[in-house]
């Protein structure tokens, strides 16, 4: 035990919890943080990255940490640098994304006075944190650290808001650190194996089934079970299909993966969940985008929900049979007793739909010469080129939708976006964090013309610190997604959907990140090669068709058998 300054003890607690890489921004309530950070023997141990906006480093945080499964941690300063963080926070709350958002806060004593650059961001975390905690003094700085990792790591992970006033930054105490180990962990360990009776119940339900369909969402990958999920559809040769968020779990490449449900998902997905006798939905929430119309969704199937959540269980759809649980060792309970079945019949199902898919829609996209370059198209050759090895990150709207239709993915962690809030902005910035978090890896940012401009500032962070994300933009000069919508369902009435964009070429050069920009078909191909042989940044903007839809489509509220193709 040694007696520290407040910030020092900050800083040991979090080199305990092995954090390396720390997104920020500085401001007055904060810098004696700040200061720590810049003695030499912090400064060696943490790589922190001066984003350009709060809402940045939330962003940044965010893609480290869905690249790495680590905790990523960012740091604000007091009033609007916190506030700024809140978009980001609530973007990790739905996305169940481990973050511990360290704020300041002003001193004890004038809290409550407003203060300059004061607010409340208990008060206004509370909804969209797992846990939000003020420190007001420098002794329990360890302990609600080790709390903050726990809860941020645990059963479903997500955000934790740690705020911290001034005088307990810069007040001695005595520190000692050990890791949080809550009585309930032992009660937790017990529930992790689910009863036998539930398991022979589930495998009843499975080896009965003729027309199954495995569903994976996040918590697959959450709870790193992905060799699982194969294991147990391959032991039962059962098809799989993956929601947006649950996207390179599976590689795209498995003979049982049938594709992507949802909104823009496949057809042989979406068709097979309405044709199917039992549902197993491993690790999803049964999102509106994934379900369409609840009343109508897998109307002749029975449904069996594994989730770490218990508010998840019959939350949007009532199961047959819930399991409440972690997903692998549910899995490893499961695989032994599933038999294998021929499913020839049900195989030859989505064979078809793909085939309509193939001849109605991707064909006649990725063939065409004669028009714009298409979206799917650049997403293709990304994906060709890549091998499937790249860690793609989007932003939202079309360029979201084409990327996960298009892109494919060998291995798990792949596929970084923001599901459940539909972020725009968080493109650019996730990708930074996923690029630092997996340098060894080749980062690709999908971004559309509308979200790029939301946190184009971002590039002096990627041109300060040097990171090496790739940085496509398919510019359309619309907001697409609002566009399509516009189009389809309000007689074409585009309003203020049209954007006049700037050089984003000359904005990329600024930035002293080499630059190319794609008109014709022929000059694709060889633009994103060059790309990826850049040792370094890089920014591709590819003009696009500016009124290309995303199909197939199931209209907002409609059922999934209303899907457009």
């Amino acid at each position: 035990m040694k007696n520290v300054r407040g910030t020092e003890a900050l800083l040991l607690s979090l080199l305990e919890e092995g954090v390396d890489t720390i997104f920020g921004y500085p401001g007055g309530t904060i810098i004696p943080i700040y200061d720590e950070l810049y003695n030499d023997n912090y400064k060696s141990k943490f790589n922190h990255i001066l984003v350009r906006h709060e809402q940045g480093a939330v962003h940044a945080a965010e893609g480290y940490a869905r690249a790495t499964g680590k905790v990523g941690v960012c740091f604000a300063t007091s009033g609007p640098g916190a506030t700024n963080m809140v978009t980001g926070i609530a973007d990790a709350m739905l996305d169940s994304t481990p973050l511990v958002c360290i704020t300041a806060q002003v001193t004890l004593d004038k809290l409550g006075t407003d203060f300059f650059q004061e607010a409340d961001m208990i008060s206004i975390t509370i909804p969209v944190t797992k846990w939000s905690y003020q420190i007001t003094k420098s002794g329990e700085i360890a302990s609600i650290i080790a709390k903050a990792f726990y809860i941020a790591r645990a059963g479903r992970p997500g955000p934790v808001l740690i705020s911290f006033t001034k005088n307990a930054q810069v007040e001695f105490a005595d520190f000692a650190y050990s890791f949080h180990k809550p009585v309930e962990l032992l009660e937790r360990s017990k529930k992790n194996n689910v009863k036998d009776s539930l398991i022979d119940k589930v495998k009843e339900m499975i080896n009965l089934s003729e027309k199954p369909l495995l569903i994976v969402g996040q918590g697959v990958i959450l709870s790193g079970a992905e060799k699982e999920v194969v294991e147990l559809a391959v032991r039962g040769n059962i098809p799989i299909a993956s929601t947006l968020m649950g996207l390179s779990a599976v590689p795209s490449f498995h003979p049982l993966f049938a594709g992507n449900v949802g909104m823009h998902g496949n057809l042989a997905p979406n068709m097979m969940t309405q044709s199917s006798d039992l549902i197993i939905a491993v690790g999803m929430r049964f999102s509106d985008r994934v379900t369409g119309d609840v009343s109508k969704y897998a109307p002749n199937a029975k449904i069996i929900h594994i989730d770490i959540d218990k508010a998840e269980l019959n939350k949007v759809v009532k199961a047959d049979l819930p399991v409440l649980g972690d997903a692998r060792v549910i899995l490893e309970q499961l695989i032994g007793g599933v038999e294998y079945k021929d499913r020839t019949e049900w195989m030859n199902f989505a064979k078809e739909k793909w085939e309509l898919e193939n001849s109605s829609v991707i064909n006649r996209l990725l063939e065409a010469r004669d028009g714009p370059i298409s979206m799917a198209q650049v997403v293709d050759e990304i994906a060709k080129a890549g091998e499937g090895e790249a860690v793609i990150v989007t932003d939202v709207g079309q360029n979201q939708m084409f990327s996960a239709r298009y892109s494919k993915f060998k291995k798990t962690r792949s596929m970084i976006t923001s599901g459940g809030l539909g972020t725009m902005g968080y493109g650019l910035p996730a990708a930074m964090g996923a690029k630092l978090g997996v340098p060894e890896r080749q980062v690709v940012a999908i971004l559309g013309d509308g979200g790029f401009q939301m946190s184009v500032q971002e590039l002096g962070t990627i041109m300060q610190s040097q990171i090496g994300v790739k940085i496509v933009v398919l510019n359309n000069s619309f907001l697409g997604m609002v566009r399509q919508w516009q189009e389809l369902f309000f007689d074409r009435r585009y309003s203020f959907t049209s954007m006049l964009n700037p050089d984003f070429l000359k904005i990329a050069e600024a930035y002293k990140i080499p630059a190319k920009r794609v008109v014709k078909h022929g000059e694709l191909k060889e633009a994103i090669k060059e790309m990826y042989a850049c040792d370094g940044p890089y920014f591709l903007e590819v003009i696009s068709d500016s009124e290309e839809n995303v199909f197939p489509m199931v209209p907002s509220g409609a059922s999934l058998d209303d899907i457009i193709y």
